[in-house]
This record gives C-alpha cells, structure tokens and sequence, in this order.
C-alpha cells in the first residue's frame, strides 16, 4: 500500500503543469484549429463555413498590408537593434568605471511597462509640442511628421521599440563577449592584428550563439508587435503601422470576427516559422557553422 502511494507521488507533483498546458495551450489551440472552419461573432452560434475563412484571407489586402508593415519594422528594428546593443556591449565589456551602473541604466527600460514607454515616446514624438521636435526648431532645422507621416511612423515606432528592448541584448551580447578567450585576442596582438580584424575574424566568429539567439528572440518580438502601433498610431495614417498582431486583434475583438482571426493567427503563426527557419540556415551558412 505504501509502494503505491509513493508512485502517485509523481503524478501528483507535475499536476499542476499538466493543468496549466491543457488549459491555457492544449485547449487554444485546439479551439483556435476548430475557430478556423466556423464563423462566430461570441454572442451567437457557430456557423460551419468549411475553408471560407481561408478564401477570404487571400483576398484581404489589409491583412497582407499588415505583414508588410511588419516585416518593415522587422527590417529596420533587427540590425539597428544588433548594431547599438553590440557598440554598448563592447563599451561595457571595456574596463571603465562604474560598469556596474551604466548596465542598470540601459537594462532599465526593459523592465517598465511597454504602455508607459509607449505613452513617453507619444509624447516625445508630438508635432508641435514634442521634445524632439522642440529641439530641432531651436537647432534651426525643420519639424519632423514622426507619427503622422505614413513614411515615418513604422521607422520612429521601431525607434522606440529599439530604446526598449536594447537592455537586453546589450546584456546577452555582454555576456558572449566576456565568454572569448582572452588569449585569442593576444595572439592577434602579437600578429599585429587591428582592432577592426580582432572584431571581424575574432568577436564575431565567437560570439555566433549569441548573435543567433539574438536575431531570433529580435524577430519573434517585432512579429509580436502590438501595444506600440496599439497606443500610438491606432494603425495609422493610412494603415501605415497596421501590424499583423493588431489586425487580427482587431478583427477578433473589435469586429469579432473570432473565426477569422484564428486563421489569421494560423497564417501568421506558420509564416513566423519559416521565417525563423531560413534565418537560421542563412546564419548557420553566413559564419560556417
């Protein structure tokens, strides 16, 4: 009898996961895959439309507006984001005073709320009375349309979404950097090497994991785009900040269309992943690994 109530023991303790997978993963995703053959508005009943959802996504020129936008963001935030977290990364891994502090600072807007950091931005990027345009009209130059312009508003909205995020990869970054062995870079100082080819045949080779995580954990979050467009464009002007997040958020609980939004959430999901997939080959191909 006790042989057998140390078995359930196990059971018991990971119970709580399985709870927790078939509740908020498992039962999703299975009603999502159900969603996507039916049309439902919440309130009344579903009705069964077969691949109708799917002949409507082809033809959704908004939708696919959507992915462009985001892939815009994504090729603007991805190597501007790459680019400054690795120039800090550098400086910090340098023997400087107060390394200590200056980590704390740059980590700091990762962890405030990405409503506040986007209600700041709203206001730095004001027409008139912003910060950043206050500071061009004393410099004598022009006003800049940050948000109101369609050609500006996804570059200014990945600006910020770089100042957020950057924290994080400046502490990655560091992290694989203090990871090379310091007797590589002696060599290359014996052979004479500069710091540009102690960077480019050196840092870069080794720091390869790090530069891959990177680039992954950098698309998944620009594919994830929504509180910035959300809060401060609403997709506009001209549906020029439209993210594919935002619009199947919108077309689920704004118009709820909650069929239609499963398969576009499928859609994306499945383009995510190739998306990633041939990042990875690129890379893997790009540094010979």
């Amino acid at each position: 009898m006790q042989r057998k109530s140390k078995n359930f023991i196990p059971y018991v303790m990971i119970s709580p996961y399985v709870i927790h997978f078939v509740t908020f993963i498992a039962f999703p995703v299975l009603f999502s895959f159900f969603l996507m053959f039916n049309k439902w508005n919440i309130i009344g009943p579903m009705e069964f439309i077969g691949l109708g959802n799917f002949y409507h996504l082809f033809q959704d020129k908004i939708f696919f507006r959507s992915i462009l936008n985001t892939l815009i963001f994504l090729i603007i935030h991805i190597p501007l984001q790459i680019g400054v977290a690795l120039f800090f990364a550098e400086l910090l891994n340098q023997n400087i005073r107060l390394k200590g502090f200056f980590r704390a600072v740059f980590f700091l807007p990762v962890v405030v709320s990405g409503v506040v950091v986007t209600m700041l931005w709203e206001q730095l990027y004001g027409f008139d009375t912003g910060l950043l345009n206050r500071i061009l009209v004393d410099l004598g130059l022009g006003k800049i349309r940050w948000i109101i312009s369609p050609e500006m508003a996804m570059p200014s909205i990945a600006i910020m979404a770089t100042w957020k995020n950057v924290g994080l990869y400046i502490v990655l970054f560091l992290v694989g950097l203090q990871s090379v062995p310091a007797h590589y870079y002696e060599a290359a100082d014996i052979e004479g090497a500069t710091d540009w080819q102690k960077f480019w045949h050196i840092t870069l080779p080794s720091i390869n994991p790090t530069m891959f995580m990177v680039v992954i954990l950098s698309t998944i979050g620009g594919f994830s785009l929504f509180i910035e467009p959300y809060i401060m464009t609403g997709g506009g002007p001209l549906n020029s900040t439209i993210s594919a997040v935002l619009y199947i958020y919108k077309q689920g609980f704004f118009y709820y269309h909650m069929g239609y939004a499963a398969t576009l959430g499928f859609f994306f999901a499945i383009l995510i992943l190739l998306v990633i997939i041939l990042q990875k080959r690129f890379i893997e191909k790009d540094t010979g690994a």
